[in-house]
């Protein structure tokens, strides 16, 4: 295998492959990046078993061929390489020579028949949208997440794919973030699946970079291609991710999200999480609680700890209900409100002992349980 190669290109397709090889692979595969060199294009590839990704970029392909080299060391000489014109020549052993200016190296490799090929798709289940809808929303639901490895189920978002519409869900058991979009596909496609929280993670960083996503996903796995319109990276094509996703059921959100509307406040949403914020700076793991009372077109948020005192913020809003004294943990109230793009939010409240609920006009939905007032 031969091949040129821009070294910025180069560069920043090992970085966008990077990110799925684990600091500690159980086998040394894992940690190497699979190059496939041929048609005016290089390919790279890394997988850890559970997630797999792939990008291609612009070469000049003198010689077709294979390797697998590590993939942070490759990394980090080709960002430090003197010239911006790279050449690689890798031999039948798997020795890969990287030349450009005045430096040359020599890595050793392993061959590309060791590399866990990245699964195919078929179109069984296949969904098409855009990439800035799915950054919006997996952003207003991803941190409601749970981290608690004993719940597994929950360690990840909730796709469910049904009656022509995408809901994405995620919870740890305290709070539930929920949102919603129309979305055109067959019935027989219809399906739900979890997938995991490092996936999203991994989504996130990705998404953004074209104008469409392509999702397909059958019993086990999830494959994501990513259109990419970043021609001054020399990116072509599409970025595919291919993740396992968590097998079981998740639980019935919909019991969670009340069903009756209670006391409805409408709020200035960045306003209400500088208040928040600036509050909670009184908290302690001890005392992580903050009042919210709202009368007369009046919101307070107040909070105090033994350690480190007490601290008061009011702000007016549109309310004319009676009376309500509730408390949350302040991080479950500021989560939603960092996420979400919108100027204007609804906060509905019942009284001390229910589930406070945030709302938008467009489908979104989060319930945060209350903490004891006392």
């Amino acid at each position: 295998m031969k091949f040129k190669i821009n070294r910025d290109h180069f560069s920043v397709g090992l970085q966008q492959v990077l990110n799925v090889v684990g600091s500690r692979a159980t086998m040394p595969i894992l940690s190497n990046v699979l190059i496939e060199a041929s048609d005016g294009f290089i390919s790279l590839s890394t997988t850890n078993l559970d997630m797999g990704i792939r990008c291609r970029i612009k070469a000049d392909i003198q010689d077709p061929g294979a390797v697998t080299l590590p993939v942070r060391r490759l990394a980090t000489i080709v960002r430090e390489l003197p010239n911006v014109d790279v050449a690689l020549d890798s031999s039948p052993g798997h020795q890969t020579k990287i030349a450009s200016g005045s430096s040359t190296f020599r890595i050793m490799g392993i061959g590309q028949e060791e590399f866990p090929p990245l699964p195919a798709f078929t179109d069984e289940r296949s969904f098409v949208m855009r990439q800035d809808d799915l950054v919006r929303m997996l952003k207003s639901v991803s941190y409601a997440q749970s981290s608690d490895e004993t719940r597994y189920i929950l360690n990840g978002v909730y796709f469910s794919f049904q009656d022509e519409r995408l809901n994405l869900v995620a919870t740890d058991g305290r709070r539930l973030a929920l949102i919603g979009k129309e979305l055109e596909f067959p019935p027989e496609h219809a399906g739900n699946i979890i997938i995991p929280a490092k996936t999203v993670t991994e989504l996130l960083r990705l998404l953004d970079k074209g104008k469409d996503v392509k999702i397909a996903f059958n019993e086990r796995q999830v494959a994501f291609e990513i259109g990419t319109e970043t021609e001054a990276e020399g990116l072509a094509d599409n970025i595919y991710l291919v993740s396992k996703i968590v097998e079981g059921s998740y639980p019935n959100y919909q019991q969670v999200v009340p069903k009756e509307t209670h006391q409805r406040i409408k709020i200035d949403r960045e306003l209400l999480l500088q208040c928040v914020h600036r509050v909670a700076l009184v908290t302690s793991d001890k005392s992580n609680t903050v009042r919210i009372k709202v009368a007369d077109n009046h919101l307070e948020i107040t909070a105090s700890s033994p350690d480190f005192g007490e601290a008061h913020e009011s702000m007016a809003v549109e309310y004319s209900g009676p009376e309500i004294q509730v408390a949350f943990n302040p991080q479950f109230v500021m989560d939603p409100l960092r996420a979400l793009p919108q100027d204007e939010v609804f906060l509905e409240i019942k009284d001390e002992l229910s589930p406070g609920v945030f709302k938008t006009l467009d489908s979104f939905i989060c319930v945060i349980m209350p903490l004891r007032l006392n």
